[in-house]
């Protein structure tokens, strides 16, 4: 159990060595997330569309 204990105080004390972001920073880089994971998203889909109508053209006579 002191193991436990020793462990939650080093995690305490390190934690306050951590910067936090601010609500603008923490605001940007979820925007940024979002964003990228939408053009990504769209990216993948017009790939799949290709491959797929390709796939189509070459399996159906």
């Amino acid at each position: 159990m002191s193991k436990i204990t020793e462990y939650l105080k080093e995690t305490k004390t390190e934690l306050k060595h951590v910067i936090w972001p601010t609500k603008n920073q923490t605001f940007y880089y979820t925007l940024i997330v979002i964003i990228l994971s939408v053009i990504i998203a769209y990216y993948l889909g017009v790939f799949d569309f290709i491959f797929s109508q390709g796939l189509q053209k070459i399996i159906t006579p």
